[in-house]
């Protein structure tokens, strides 16, 4: 389940991050979470039409067989080499005595998750900000009379220690990466991905997990940028590319830092990294 569900998400490796914590720290399981972050900017389904429109349909379908079989793949690692190190969820859910309809919890959270891919969407101003406000409208009222107040206290309390530990970070992070690609430009590494090589496909994931790309942004980059469109970089090079870019940054992996630790951080990035590699090894030889 958790390998199908950034279908539905228009997330990068950074708006992801809230979603991923809540369901980490909720204890639902080291597997499952990472798996949840592989996927979710990995399986989106606009970026995946995107892709094969722009790029090709076969890299697209690349793209969407590969990002759905190594989330499964990372998170299962990452559940076995950590088993003995499980998170016993930090956060706790008060209950005020009676429990809630199936639906208020249901609705309550898929708001927001409707909240977050809608108010990041490319859509008009003009057209978000009356369905925002709406949903918005929506989530005061099942606040307001289906949960009770120290509920949401904790609510934003726990809203507020996320936002004091992601947002800034973030900022910053994303300054220096900006700063990073302005004098060290991704063309300069482009004469070294022409080939379907094993450096060629490790640097084009190395690239990736540094490289912030918002959502749909990878296209053109690695289309014009890279010039796969113009037959400059190799097949191979662009899917390993295109799995690493969008679920990992720079400014991400310090993020998850916070959240997991470091170790945990740190596995996650090699695995992201080498299943990137060798799924751009097999398209690439695949694709000749």
């Amino acid at each position: 389940m958790a390998s199908i569900s950034g279908i539905v998400l228009a997330v990068c490796s950074c708006t992801i991050l809230p979603l991923f914590t809540g369901i980490y720290k909720k204890g639902s399981g080291l597997g499952p979470a990472t798996t949840f972050l592989f996927a979710g900017p990995g399986i989106n389904i606009l970026a995946i039409i995107y892709t094969a429109q722009v790029l090709g349909y076969d890299l697209g379908l690349a793209r969407a067989l590969a990002a759905i079989g190594l989330s499964i793949v990372v998170g299962l690692s990452m559940a076995l080499i950590f088993r003995n190190d499980q998170p016993k969820g930090e956060f706790k859910l008060l209950s005020s005595g009676e429990p809630k309809p199936r639906w208020v919890i249901l609705g309550f959270f898929t708001l927001l998750i409707l909240i977050l891919v809608i108010g990041a969407s490319a859509l008009d101003w003009l057209i978000k900000l009356p369905i925002v406000y709406m949903l918005t409208l929506l989530v005061a009222y099942l606040a307001i009379y289906h949960f009770d107040r120290d509920e949401i206290t904790d609510w934003g309390l726990e809203t507020w220690d996320l936002t004091k530990k992601i947002f800034p970070i973030l900022l910053v992070g994303t300054f220096f990466v900006g700063v990073l690609a302005f004098f060290l430009p991704p063309e300069t590494f482009a004469p070294y991905l022409g080939d379907n090589s094993l450096g060629a496909n490790l640097l084009a994931s190395l690239m990736g997990s540094i490289l912030y790309m918002p959502t749909l942004l990878e296209v053109p980059i690695i289309g014009t940028t890279f010039g796969y469109s113009s037959g400059a970089m190799g097949a191979g090079p662009a899917l390993a590319l295109l799995l690493s870019g969008p679920t990992i940054s720079a400014p991400s992996l310090v993020v998850l830092w916070r959240i997991m630790g470091g170790r945990k951080t740190l596995v996650y990035a090699l695995l992201v990294v080498m299943m990137s590699t060798l799924a751009g090894m097999i398209f690439g030889a695949l694709a000749g």
